[in-house]
């Protein structure tokens, strides 16, 4: 992966053997050799100055002999073979290869299993953090991987691979894509996530040498996806570095701008001197063995409160913290009562995430006290096992031995990422899989109770619908009506954390609403409501997708009869991965499909067949035109004043390609060339023969009726400058409809009199010039 150029090292100053932790200073430790080692570990060189910023530092270039002594000094027994083998693989493949900063490319992967190694990863996670970018970027095949290191280690490396080989029509599919591929191997194996976060983590610490918007897309990405995976994880320390590294690239004045309010406080002092007086505290009153540690809030959260919630610096209340870490749970409660004999604790700040952890596992109590020197600051308690937790996450499984409670446990944390591929499953939208993810993610959290006491955890903005469907679908789908504190509320209610919820129910045959799908938040309650109408209301379906997609059609100026519009979306259908029109009308009318996702396609398709159609009617032989007589300004081959109609599906005018249609009861009826019902009767083998060859007479004088539609910024006296205009020009008007669209804009429909199409060419361009009219067309 790319990586950033090297950036300036002031003068180094001693570090301090403080045990601090945080955004601003976990990541910036120097390198330690102890079995405690965190992903702080590789973020800088060992002599980088005190208190400096994410931007400020570059990492350390981690060695071969660098990730050896760190692995030796990590105290745990690693398969040394396995690793050094795979080392000496990716050295070979990756040689002659530098990053854009110049350095060997094999840096970065050793870089990455160096992170692996500190979140306390296995020797295949190691080994596979090491191979991970040779699949992708060198000739190594995973079949290479399989029968040098076994199955499991090119399973990993081939969840972390992005799909390079596949052409999709856009970025965000090719996006899309990667990210369900990279899903859907975390779901069978989470340290593919776990590698994927250390490689992005290592890219956003190099990444000053990507070109600008490289830099700002990755970054975006990275605060969208990958941090939020990280905090779902419980993972907290590569969360929170990815957050504050990416809001360096998407806005450096607000990042400066907080460091510089951070740097006026003297908060470590202050930190340093409530620690020991909590800690005496604590030893007076017979708790011992606790461990203090500090931090200063991340940059990135002080950023959300400031700059996206409007508050000021004072009015954040977690600035500081101070946490202390036990060895019992009676003890942490007992250390509650303390702190808040100790200091006055504000109302409304006291959390226990003990009794309610939060969906990441984090356990915690927080609670915020002022200081006597008037200064807020939070507290956290937690036992030494919920520290692990929360410093690892679910990496804690392979770090911690008391952390092995089996796979069953882990594969409850993970459950949340097969729902998301489920939820997929039933909608055929590659686009909602980002949209459901980012929706899932959220780090805000709200707890509401059933009547019974059970937990319920939902994003913030979610409604009673999403409560219902959180409980079971059945009673999501059964859902009259709701109670909130036993008080009757609409179905739309935003859920508040502590509300006890009861859903009121109806008849079993009851089912959701399609308005729902606007309503409710979690991918869980749209993919369940999704569900139901697929399997209950087909037919429903069909209809509603099919009038929907054709109303669009229509807007885009694809215009198709009812006989032919099954016809031409069947043919488009495989396109759209859909069998047949029927399953793409279907689709569409539960919600599996938008209708914005299948338009490109579509009119891919629609150009294809209008250019073919008209390559047709160049094939058409000409007549003699003197052998004939003129109806109404058409010769007809073959009759003679016999009456003509013009044609209402392609509206016909001089100019235009044509040919007759002898209708039964009313003479000839006359088609453009290139209309879609002409071509499609003509291969019916029992209306072919009634097709004949027609022109425009040379004399035509007469004025036809023609449709114009214009999109115009909406304005007052716009229809009068338009009248004008064709008034200018001398063109009569038959008909006149005007409303508001989207986007405050107009459309105006005409019907106007013309004598032929150069005649409406010179009336399109009139209209165009008249002031903020966007687009002329024929209706």
């Amino acid at each position: 992966m790319p990586e950033g150029k090297k950036a300036a090292v002031p003068a180094p100053k001693p570090v301090r053997e403080e045990d601090l932790y945080s955004a601003k200073t976990h990541l910036h430790q120097p390198v330690q050799v102890q079995e405690t080692a965190t992903v702080s570990a590789t973020a800088q060189l060992a002599d980088a100055p005190e208190g400096a910023l994410p931007s400020e530092v570059r990492p350390e270039i981690v060695t071969w002999e660098k990730l050896c002594e760190a692995i030796k000094a990590s105290g745990r027994s690693y398969n040394m073979e396995m690793i050094e083998k795979a080392y000496d693989l990716a050295n070979t493949a990756h040689k002659g290869v530098c990053r854009r900063s110049g350095e060997p490319y094999i840096c970065h992967p050793l870089a990455v299993a160096r992170l692996v190694l500190d979140l306390g990863m296995d020797s295949e996670s190691i080994a596979a953090a090491l191979l991970h970018d040779v699949v992708e970027d060198t000739p190594t095949t995973l079949d290479d991987l399989k029968a040098a290191f076994g199955e499991e280690v090119a399973l990993l490396v081939d969840g972390v691979t992005k799909l390079t080989k596949i052409q999709f029509s856009n970025i965000e599919e090719l996006q899309a894509e990667n990210l369900r591929k990279m899903l859907l191997a975390m779901s069978r194996d989470v340290r593919v996530m776990i590698i994927k976060l250390c490689d992005r983590l290592h890219n956003m610490r190099t990444g000053d040498a990507w070109p600008e918007q490289k830099r700002r897309d990755k970054a975006r990405e990275t605060m969208e996806v990958y941090a939020p995976i990280a905090n779902r994880l419980g993972i907290l320390n590569v969360k929170e570095e990815l957050e504050d590294r990416s809001l360096h690239y998407l806005d450096p004045v607000g990042y400066e701008e907080i460091s510089r309010m951070l740097s006026e406080r003297a908060g470590e002092e202050f930190l340093a001197k409530v620690s020991g007086v909590i800690e005496r505290r604590l030893a007076e009153s017979g708790i011992e063995g606790a461990t203090i540690k500090r931090r200063v809030k991340s940059i990135y959260g002080i950023y959300r409160k400031t700059i996206m919630q409007n508050k000021s610096f004072d009015e954040i209340y977690d600035i500081y913290a101070v946490r202390v870490i036990l060895d019992t749970l009676a003890e942490c409660y007992s250390t509650l009562g303390l702190i808040h004999d100790m200091y006055h604790p504000l109302p409304n700040r006291f959390k226990d995430y003990i009794s309610t952890p939060k969906p990441n596992g984090y356990q915690s109590l927080h609670t915020t006290v002022i200081g006597h020197e008037g200064i807020p600051f939070e507290v956290q308690i937690r036992t030494r096992k919920m520290d692990e937790q929360a410093e690892y996450g679910v990496a804690a499984h392979w770090k911690y031995k008391e952390g092995l409670d089996g796979h069953d446990k882990l594969d409850e944390r993970l459950a949340w990422v097969s729902q998301l591929l489920e939820n997929q499953r039933v909608s055929e939208d590659s686009g909602n899989l980002l949209h459901d993810l980012k929706s899932d993610l959220l780090p805000e959290e709200v707890f509401a109770f059933t009547p019974k006491g059970d937990v319920i955890n939902l994003p913030t903005g979610a409604t009673c619908i999403d409560f219902a469907y959180a409980i079971h679908s059945a009673v999501g789908n059964r859902m009259v009506g709701c109670k909130v504190n036993n008080r009757m509320v609409p179905i739309d209610h935003i859920v508040s954390t502590g509300e006890i919820i009861e859903v009121i129910l109806g008849p079993a045959d009851k089912g959701p609403s399609r308005d729902w799908l606007k309503i409710v938040r979690t991918s869980e309650a749209k993919s369940k409501i999704r569900n139901w109408f697929k399997k209950m209301r087909r037919e429903e379906n069909i209809t509603q997708g099919r009038d929907a997609l054709a109303r669009e059609l229509r807007r885009e100026m694809i215009i198709l009869p009812d006989d032919q519009l099954d016809d031409f979306i069947n043919s488009c259908s495989r396109r759209l991965r859909q069998n047949n029109a029927e399953e793409l009308y279907a689709a569409i009318g539960y919600g599996g499909m938008t209708i914005a996702n299948c338009l490109p396609k579509l009119k891919e398709e629609w150009q294809k067949l209008k250019a073919s159609e008209e390559k047709a009617g160049e094939d058409l032989p000409k007549v003699d035109l003197s052998r004939v007589h003129a109806t109404d300004g058409v010769v007809v081959e073959g009759f003679d004043n016999t009456p003509i109609k013009f044609a209402k599906c392609c509206s016909p005018l001089p100019g235009d390609p044509i040919v007759g249609f002898i209708t039964r009861g009313f003479g000839v009826s006359i088609h453009k060339q290139s209309c879609v019902n002409a071509i499609s009767s003509m291969k019916d083998p029992t209306n072919a023969p009634r097709w004949v060859k027609a022109y425009w007479a040379d004399s035509v004088r007469d004025s036809y009726k023609a449709g114009i539609e214009i999109i115009a910024l909406n304005r007052n006296e716009l229809l009068q400058d338009v009248l004008a205009a064709l008034a200018d020009i001398r063109v009569p008007i038959y008909a006149v409809n005007a409303r508001q669209v989207e986007n405050n804009c107009a459309m105006v429909s005409l019907t106007i009199g013309i004598n032929n199409t150069e005649h409406l060419n010179r009336v399109v361009a009139r209209l165009s010039k008249v002031k903020d009219v966007l687009k002329v067309t024929r209706s």
